[in-house]
């Protein structure tokens, strides 16, 4: 299975964000990057089955970017908002039917799991970027990180 998890854009200011955070949108110039990068994706053939999003709104609003330029299902979990490899392989086992899988969300949740995913290292995951990951055990899942596409050039 490959997995590819995205950082949400760029969002609000939180520290200038009057109301909850769960409410914080993406910038113009976020929604702009994430059209950008989104036709990045296209060109890539990522092939992506199904995409799972925090539901908070700046994750939401990215994961909708990317699947109308896919043209693939989106849907909420909250299982994104705290995401680990043990609540990643729970969730494998619910979409075993997907070959290609792409998360939407947040840090440091997704460092952490690729990490996790791994076996180690450091990973960064940046607002806007694509970090893909080929498992070869779903559950527990584990797997190999093939590559990791930085915001600056995945909107280029």
């Amino acid at each position: 299975m490959r997995l590819y998890f995205v950082r949400h854009g760029q969002a609000a200011d939180r520290l200038l964000w009057d109301q909850p955070d769960a409410l914080r949108p993406l910038t113009e110039d976020g929604i702009s990057r994430m059209e950008k990068s989104a036709r990045t994706m296209v060109k890539l053939g990522l092939g992506v089955d199904l995409i799972l999003t925090s539901p908070l709104v700046r994750a939401r609003q990215t994961a909708d970017i990317v699947a109308e330029a896919l043209g693939c299902p989106v849907e909420e979990s909250d299982a994104v908002l705290d995401l680990d490899v043990d609540v990643l392989g729970e969730l494998l086992l619910e979409t075993l039917s997907a070959d290609s899988l792409m998360l939407v969300g947040h840090e440091p949740d997704f460092s952490q799991t690729v990490e996790g995913l791994i076996g180690g290292g450091r990973v960064a995951v940046k607002k806007g970027s694509l970090i893909r990951v080929d498992l070869f055990s779903t559950y527990p899942p584990q797997g190999e990180l093939v590559w990791s596409i930085p915001p600056k050039l995945l909107a280029l």
